[in-house]
């Protein structure tokens, strides 16, 4: 059975029945499973997780963009994280028996759709992105919505690489792509001023200096009077956890700020929490298959 999975960002956090019409829309497609959503009030931002087969999953995407886009004026919406589109960000990310290939063909044929049914620009970002400046997300949603408000039509460079070169009135853009599994890990530090988020986050991401495969942001908390390093892990065994958790402490400290918390958004792979706990246990000899749910689902697979 091929399995792809597909994880697409909706610029909304604060109203549930919004996101409960774009799931269901989703999950109206014969064969597309919800693993995960979550939604985030202070971001006004929710990270939706479906998988199945490629064509269901496709089309579930589909549905689920527009929905979003019936539902989600990006006129009126305010969040701290950034966003250009409804639907803002839609990543295929292979499983099983799918290949990077494969999803790059689902995220073009997504891409397309698109453009030409909704009427909202695509452009295709990661390992479908179609030139080397849009493979990295930050660029290719530099200015947001309100910036390609101005730009798209104006400047050749923004051109979408599907659909209208004008940005839709309400549902802005959206970027398609495919890219491997990604963990969005947040750590929450002790102070309501932001600058020292923005200094940590600065620190740690790889575009200015810091740690490889990490890119990281600073927000501010309003309705917790914290601030946060929202971190994007794009390899996590290249660059595991425990490594971005520790520099984060390392950098708070400076400013004589403490962590006091950290969350994971969405699904975190098992592999990733074994390296946390082989470093913090100090575990020697430590086998994987020493994990009692591995050892079952070993036993469950060999029947």
């Amino acid at each position: 059975m091929k399995l792809v999975e597909c994880v697409p960002n909706f610029s909304e956090g604060r109203r549930p029945e919004v996101i409960d019409a774009v799931v269901g829309a989703m999950l109206e497609v014969p064969g597309v499973r919800l693993l995960d959503r979550e939604m985030d009030a202070n971001h006004n931002r929710a990270v939706v997780t479906i998988v199945g087969e490629p064509e269901p999953v496709l089309e579930g995407a589909f549905r689920g963009i527009a929905k979003a886009a019936e539902l989600i004026d990006l006129r009126t919406h305010e969040g701290e994280h950034p966003r250009m589109g409804a639907a803002d960000v839609v990543p295929f990310v292979p499983v099983r028996g799918v290949t990077m290939d494969d999803c790059v063909a689902l995220a073009k044929r997504l891409g397309e759709r698109v453009g030409k049914e909704l009427g909202i620009p695509v452009f295709l970002y990661e390992c479908a992105a179609t030139r080397p400046e849009r493979q990295n997300l930050a660029d290719v949603r530099k200015g947001q919505f309100e910036g390609l408000c101005a730009e798209i039509g104006a400047n050749p460079e923004r051109e979408p690489d599907f659909g209208p070169c004008r940005i839709h009135p309400s549902a802005g853009a959206v970027a398609i792509g495919a890219r491997a599994f990604l963990v969005a890990y947040n750590i929450n530090l002790g102070t309501g001023d932001v600058s020292v988020a923005k200094a940590v986050a600065k620190a740690i991401r790889h575009s200015t200096g810091g740690l490889r495969y990490v890119k990281a942001m600073g927000f501010e908390l309003k309705d917790r009077g914290i601030v946060q390093v929202s971190i994007n892990m794009v390899n996590f065994e290249g660059t595991p956890l425990f490594r971005v958790f520790e520099l984060v402490k390392a950098e708070a400290e400076r400013y004589g700020v403490p962590v006091v918390g950290s969350e994971i958004v969405g699904l975190v792979p098992e592999d990733a929490l074994l390296a946390c706990a082989e470093f913090y246990l100090k575990l020697e000899t430590f086998s994987r298959d020493q994990v009692l749910e591995v050892r079952l689902s070993e036993a469950e697979e060999s029947r």
